[in-house]
């Protein structure tokens, strides 16, 4: 079944403009687990993403990290491969590393904010985004998109009527009193 996702991998890649393409096997030394030399596993990564691969992005980006270590671009890839299949707490640990890293890495700001949304979390998620924005200058819409969504549904909280309450206070002796309401 590997196989034959990694041969779908291929055909995907050799449609892009860059030669290099992911292959399936073979003994040739110079293969690195399944990637012709020369083509970096964040670039196949990014390609399989593209693709809706999410599992060989993350298979592609862990390649990447014995190329070039963990740094803060695999840390964030490797979040974002988790965060498209569900791993919510995976993905938030990864972007957090991430952000160790570097704390002006736009697209973990970002990314992490989506987790954070998924997870409810939708005031944490909100100040990811907007680190993410400012960092950014407002440049990339989808950031701006992202921050505008999450910062429109705060303020529709913060606006929602209160309920209505019939109260009354109800005295209990001594002086005492017991505030009723209307449920």
């Amino acid at each position: 079944m590997r196989a034959v996702l990694l041969a779908g991998a291929a055909l995907l890649l050799s449609a892009c403009a860059n030669p290099d393409v992911l292959i399936t096997g073979g003994d040739d030394p110079s293969v690195s687990r399944g990637f012709v030399d020369g083509l970096d596993g964040l670039t196949v990564g990014h390609r399989l993403m593209e693709a809706g691969e999410y599992e060989l992005a993350l298979d592609a980006y862990y390649q990447a990290a014995t190329q070039t270590g963990l740094s803060v671009d695999v840390l964030s890839a490797i979040g974002s491969a988790n965060l498209k299949l569900g791993r919510l707490g995976q993905a938030e640990d990864l972007l957090r590393r991430a952000l160790d890293e570097d704390d002006r890495f736009v697209p973990a700001w970002n990314n992490l904010g989506v987790v954070l949304y998924n997870r409810g979390e939708i005031g944490e998620a909100r100040e990811a985004f907007r680190v993410a924005f400012q960092l950014d200058s407002g440049f990339s819409p989808e950031i701006r998109e992202n921050f505008n969504r999450v910062d429109a549904e705060l303020q529709d909280v913060g606006t929602e009527p209160a309920p209505e309450y019939d109260f009354r206070l109800v005295r209990r002796g001594n002086g005492r009193y017991l505030l009723l309401g209307n449920e």
